[in-house]
């Protein structure tokens, strides 16, 4: 059976539950560290909460490799919230390897893309409500000005 097949038969239970409940999203994958002269662990068991987002994050950053390669075609990737589980190091490396993905990032606070020069290329700041498009001048670390 195929992926859209399946989504069309999975339709109505989606709506009720407000999710999607077939995909790759609901794939459930281990991430096994194997040091010399020890047994597999799963890094669920003894790894940070960083150690399992990094993780994580490499297989989705060489999914976008596969599908660039397969269709010469570079994905959108979304993300949300992703720098408040890493730490200063690991955050440097993720916004350093997604500099030539168009990335979508959704965040509480700008003070991690402050901290490492990143560029915003747009940055849309969401209060009460309201979606105003902020202007790149008025970026300060607590955030845009109105």
């Amino acid at each position: 059976e195929n992926y859209a097949e399946q989504l069309r038969r999975s339709r109505k239970k989606d709506f009720f539950t407000g999710q999607t409940n077939v995909g790759p999203h609901r794939d459930d994958l281990s991430f096994l560290v194997k040091k010399i002269g020890t047994e597999e662990t799963d890094i669920r068991r003894f790894g940070s909460q960083g150690q399992q987002r990094t993780a994580a994050l490499s297989l989705k950053l060489a999914e976008i490799e596969l599908v660039k390669k397969m269709t010469d075609q570079t994905p959108i990737l979304l993300l949300d919230d992703v720098l408040s589980e890493l730490d200063a190091n690991r955050q440097r490396d993720l916004l350093s390897a997604i500099g030539n993905i168009q990335t979508i990032i959704t965040c509480t606070g700008l003070d991690e893309f402050v901290e490492h020069h990143f560029e915003i290329n747009q940055l849309y700041h969401i209060e009460e409500g309201k979606i105003l498009l902020a202007n790149k001048k008025a970026i300060g670390v607590n955030g845009p000005n109105e």
